[in-house]
């Protein structure tokens, strides 16, 4: 089947389980502006997070090797529900991997060469905010790679991508859709927030003007990349606290898990130190205690 009737017949499937639901675009644009109640967010928030810790365990215990990449606009929130993953877990097990622009030393390597350091071992889960698809958006748009490394990147990327979980990788692929619209807000937010200024970069910027260039690259790498056995699962991302959510609860889905958190522990009793003389309080140096 050529790779056009796929595409078909994948877009037809989407939207055949759509209207068994009755759910279409519009719905979800109508149901994202209504906001959502924050005690809601919260404590669904920290349901989901309960069950992450019980996926870590999994992972440790099963010995599982887990990848998840997290692509889309900048301001989509990426950061935001890595964020709220790795709030509550160990960062000996679930590491974030979020690399800077490559060196002159980098440049030379494969490609891929500078992703593979930091995949997972045995036991652990590795969250990469933006990835080695950085070569077929921001460096395609942008122009820092040839047309031969961007069609030599198409070509190798689906089998880089089987190679991973023929290996015994778990990988896992989002995209976090966003309007023009709400990535315009989040732009004059951060501008307007001095905690936040940080975030927008040169990069950012430029984008804002080549959003169409951006659109049609990320279609093209959807043509070569949204594969079977490594799909690109499309996060809507308009509304932050639903898109955070949503992303968690579908990861938590993907990976079949079991409770293996640890019993209760009683504290055992503290040794007798009155043998024990502590140094003076007067030879240590504390914190002023502006607060």
């Amino acid at each position: 089947m050529s790779k056009n009737k796929k595409d078909s017949k994948k877009k037809k499937k989407t939207r055949m389980a759509m209207e068994e639901n009755n759910i279409s675009h519009s719905d979800i644009k109508q149901r994202n502006k209504e906001k959502l109640d924050k005690k809601f967010y919260e404590k669904e928030l920290v349901k989901l997070q309960v069950e992450l810790v019980k996926l870590q365990e999994w992972i440790k215990e099963k010995g599982l090797k887990v990848v998840v990449i997290f692509e889309g606009r900048d301001a989509a929130g990426k950061g935001g529900v890595i964020k709220r993953i790795t709030q509550r877990l160990n960062p000996r097990i679930c590491r974030v991997v979020a690399l800077a622009t490559p060196t002159e030393r980098e440049k030379t390597q494969w490609y891929f060469q500078r992703y593979v350091a930091h995949l997972p071992a045995a036991g652990e889960m590795v969250l990469f905010d933006r990835s080695w698809y950085n070569r077929a958006g921001v460096e395609r748009v942008m122009g820092y790679c040839s047309n031969e490394e961007y069609e030599e990147f198409l070509r190798t990327c689906p089998e880089f991508e089987r190679m991973l979980i023929r290996s015994g990788i778990i990988l896992i692929k989002y995209w976090f859709s966003v309007s023009d619209e709400e990535q315009e807000k989040r732009f004059q937010a951060r501008i307007d927030d001095p905690t936040k200024r940080w975030k927008l970069s040169p990069m950012d910027l430029a984008s804002r003007e080549k959003w169409l260039e951006y659109s049609e690259a990320k279609d093209e790498m959807f043509k070569y990349t949204d594969l079977k056995n490594a799909v690109w699962y499309v996060v809507e991302a308009d509304d932050k606290k639903r898109a955070r959510l949503n992303c968690i609860h579908h990861l938590l889905s993907i990976i079949p898990y079991e409770d293996l958190t640890p019993e209760p522990i009683t504290l055992p009793p503290r040794k007798d130190s009155k043998a024990y003389i502590r140094p003076p309080i007067t030879d240590q140096t504390f914190v002023p205690e502006v607060y």
